[in-house]
């Protein structure tokens, strides 16, 4: 089976590919390279680490799948490829999405503003999650 993108005008969508796209698509947990491997290899027990790499970078080339890189901490892959803002806990890592939060007047307005052609976004906001949040307001209390 191929696959047309933006980016790729026919990728081949091996076995290996499509079961990453699946577990990528089925959560919102925005998995590092070592939790997409975990959770592909419940399925294909003989893949490799090093062909998840290759195939996540093949994939974030064709714009089926989304990686997301901040300093500091691990790449995480996102299987949602609309523009959408990021929430991330400074403390454990976990990186969630903001629903409902695209503006397409600030990209307006940046594009009115530096005369660029905005074709994509990647806004992330920082803080704590409800569990690390819970877990400081309770050694705070001791």
């Amino acid at each position: 089976m191929r696959i047309k993108s933006k980016q790729n005008k026919g990728l081949r969508m091996t076995l290996q590919r499509r079961i990453m796209l699946e577990e990528l698509r089925s959560t919102d947990c925005h998995p590092t390279a070592a939790q997409v491997y975990k959770a592909v290899r419940e399925r294909i027990p003989r893949i490799s680490l090093g062909t998840i790499y290759r195939n996540l970078d093949v994939l974030v080339k064709a714009g089926l799948i989304q990686k997301l890189e901040s300093a500091g901490s691990e790449k995480r892959f996102d299987g949602t490829t609309e523009n959408h803002y990021h929430v991330r806990c400074v403390s454990c890592g976990r990186v969630g999405d903001l629903s409902g939060s695209q503006s397409s007047e600030l990209e307006i307005a940046v594009q009115e503003k530096t005369d660029y052609e905005i074709i994509g976004y990647w806004l992330e906001y920082t803080g704590l999650c409800p569990e690390c949040k819970k877990s400081k307001s309770s050694d705070e209390e001791d």
